[in-house]
């Protein structure tokens, strides 16, 4: 019994068996852990994750990782507070004014430069480091001891802000996007049923999706927030096609069996390519060794496989036992005729050639001195965490704690490197064993709570304060300063921890992988599309007429003059080839359709005018995904994610509908010599048939 057939045969088995995967894996979501810790995707042997794997071991507490700002306290109250914030669980170590200096002599006496890092007008400024694993936990505890009027910053603190959201987020975004998608489909189907039909199909193949990411144990906090709204934009169309081709069968008078169970085997080949290039997109961000890509990519990857199970299993299924419903709800075509526009297209495509090339060129030039953030994804001044920061800021100036770790056991290199660390212009101050109590006092004469701060068995630290942003060029110019003071008096047994450390490391991991992922999402969909049309130059044309909507995509926020996220970069480029090449291929199939029996003139248009419905459909529907996760996401990093997404299937819907047309005018001579079995009619047209 072929495989069409018996699907069609067990229809209702087959039904119940995936909604009873489905149920299980309703419960299996829950098992399923969200990271939102980005040091934790850093490749493990990246300086500032091995320095943290050995501060952990050395010492109790780690790198300061969160502030707080409490306003109309005095001294002693301070003093208060700080015991009171010290006795949450997951809080490890707090630092204030008396770790500093001494508070037995009147606060006029010391040194201004220092209190003023601590305490100003009665405000005063803790800096916490909080567990990594109970941390976020902590954040609330700690908001509760210092009040709602308080002010807490720091990655710790903006991760435990985002898990409370992100949850919320999601929701309201899938509320929002499954109608918003409704009404697309409604436009673009002949039943009013078939929207329905198809939105239940990838909704059954997003909960399997979440529920088997068990697999994985966790997934971060970004494949979370992008996964389940990237599965519905790209998977519909998987059940678009195959309805479709139905449809057709089914107006030919063909019984409905044998319709849906033509409509498999016909649309089998076309849907699987379209899963395939998606998914190459995504095996491409495996390769990073920023631990993301490949958290992201085999989610994806995942979630394209189910989604392509459930379209050849669930859907057909699901048609013919409701084929009568599908009649009954079948309404007159709700779309333009595309014939006058096709005429408009063919005209100008040309025109558009060359304006898309004069974009193209600034753009790639854009992307390439675009200003980009690599680790600081939290601050956005929509969130109360963004406010927050940006509160502490203004009264204390800019923070970040690192922490410099060398070996035990040379008074004098302490010295000379305090000396050095505190000629650093950014350093702001810095506790250590040497300037805290003394390289001349021995360590027995030292109250045990003091030492365990600074001296572990095996080193001695520096807890370093710098007043700088967490990427800005100077904090970047530090980390390499205080590697190559560690490397001088202490060569290989120094570690330097810290956030800024953190980011220094992923700046260098993304711009190492980035080269790769291209490479490899652009070459595995060009064999995959040199496959599937047996020919040389059709990947090379969409393939390029892709690209050119990627960068373009990526060069706006130059022109802009805003900053943008290079994992943002990295996803999008692997992302929107893969998702959106699918225009590129209905477009190209239909024109080789098309050319077998008229000239290049001809069968541009009747391309167009077919074509052009599937492929606005499935843009429309990336384009509005894209968008409600823009405007909803209280994460700055998803909102940014969401807005490339819903720009880029715009750029590439444009590059498909007006620019690959110019191309295939063009080079139409080369495609046919380059393409097997081409079989072209004959065409009298000279020049690009315009």
């Amino acid at each position: 019994m072929h495989w069409a057939e018996l699907i069609i045969d067990k229809r209702k088995i087959v039904v119940g068996v995936i909604l009873a995967i489905a149920v299980i894996c309703i419960f299996l979501m829950q098992g399923v852990s969200v990271n939102y810790n980005m040091v934790d995707y850093l490749p493990e042997d990246a300086g500032s994750t091995i320095a943290l794997d050995v501060l952990d071991n050395e010492y109790p507490g780690g790198v300061p990782n969160a502030r707080v700002m409490v306003y109309n306290v005095t001294i002693p109250e301070a003093l208060e507070l700080k015991e009171k914030i010290s006795e949450v669980e997951g809080v490890n170590e707090v630092l204030w004014l008396d770790d500093a200096v001494s508070l037995e002599v009147p606060i006029e006496t010391l040194d201004a430069d220092v209190v003023d890092d601590y305490y100003i007008d009665e405000t005063a400024l803790f800096t916490l480091t909080l567990d990594e694993v109970t941390g976020r936990d902590a954040v609330k505890k700690v908001k509760a001891v210092v009040g709602e009027d308080s002010a807490m910053s720091g990655q710790t603190v903006s991760s435990a802000f985002s898990g409370d959201t992100l949850g919320s987020d999601l929701q309201k975004i899938l509320i929002i996007a499954f109608p918003v998608i409704l009404i697309i489909l409604l436009f673009t189907t002949r039943s009013w049923f078939e929207p329905i039909l198809f939105l239940f199909t990838i909704g059954v193949a997003m909960v399997i999706n979440m529920g088997t990411n068990i697999m994985f144990g966790e997934i971060s906090f970004v494949t979370k927030g992008i996964a389940s709204l990237l599965q519905l934009a790209i998977a519909i169309d998987y059940a678009i096609f195959l309805l479709h081709r139905f449809g057709e069968y089914t107006a030919k008078g063909m019984a409905v069996k044998e319709a849906m169970k033509t409509a498999m085997q016909k649309s089998l080949t076309s849907i699987w390519a379209s899963g395939l290039t998606a998914a190459m997109g995504f095996v491409a961000l495996t390769v990073m060794r920023l631990k993301i890509g490949p958290d992201i990519g085999w989610v994806m990857v995942k979630a394209i496989l189910i989604s392509l199970i459930c379209v050849f299993t669930l859907l057909p299924a699901l048609t013919v036992l409701c084929h009568k419903l599908i009649e009954k709800t079948e309404h007159r075509p709700l779309t333009p005729d595309f014939k006058k526009i096709s005429k408009l297209i063919r005209k100008y495509c040309v025109p558009c050639l060359v304006i898309m090339l004069v974009i193209l060129v600034p753009s790639v030039l854009a992307v390439t001195n675009n200003s980009y953030v690599y680790f600081d994804i939290f601050n956005d001044q929509r969130t109360i965490i963004g406010q927050d920061t940006t509160a502490i800021k203004e009264k204390f100036g800019d923070f970040s704690s690192l922490v410099l770790m060398v070996e035990n056991g040379n008074a004098a290199y302490e010295k000379q490197v305090l000396t050095e660390i505190e000629d650093i212009a950014i350093v702001t101050g810095v506790l250590s064993y040497s300037k805290t109590v003394g390289s001349e006092i021995p360590e027995e004469y030292v109250p045990p709570d003091t030492l365990s701060k600074l001296v572990s068995d095996n080193y001695t630290r520096y807890v370093i304060t710098v007043d700088s942003t967490l990427e800005a060029p100077e904090s970047f110019a530090a980390i390499e300063t205080l590697r190559a003071i560690g490397e001088k008096y202490y060569p290989g047994n120094w570690y330097l921890a810290g956030e800024i450390a953190n980011a220094y490391d992923m700046k260098t991991c993304v711009k190492e992988d980035d080269i790769l992922v291209n490479l490899i999402a652009v070459g595995s969909i060009f064999l995959v599309l040199m496959l599937v049309f047996r020919s040389v130059s059709i990947p090379v044309i969409l393939v390029i007429v892709i690209e050119a909507a990627i960068w373009i995509n990526c060069g706006v926020p130059y022109f802009m003059g805003d900053q943008m996220f290079y994992i943002t970069r990295m996803v999008i480029f692997a992302l929107q080839l893969g998702a959106t090449v699918d225009y590129g291929i209905l477009f190209m199939s239909r024109y080789l359709e098309n050319r077998r029996e008229f000239g290049k003139k001809e069968s541009l248009e009747n391309t167009v005018s077919t074509a052009s419905i599937s492929i606005l459909t499935s843009a429309a529907i990336l384009f509005a995904s894209g968008l409600i996760l823009a405007l909803i996401s209280s994460n700055a990093l998803l909102s940014e994610v969401g807005l490339f997404i819903g720009r880029g299937a715009l750029l590439s819907i444009i590059g498909v509908l007006f620019v690959l047309p110019a191309l295939l005018m063009i080079f139409d001579k080369l495609i046919e010599k380059t393409t097997l079995h081409a079989k072209f009619a004959p065409d009298n047209t000279k020049g690009v048939g315009l």
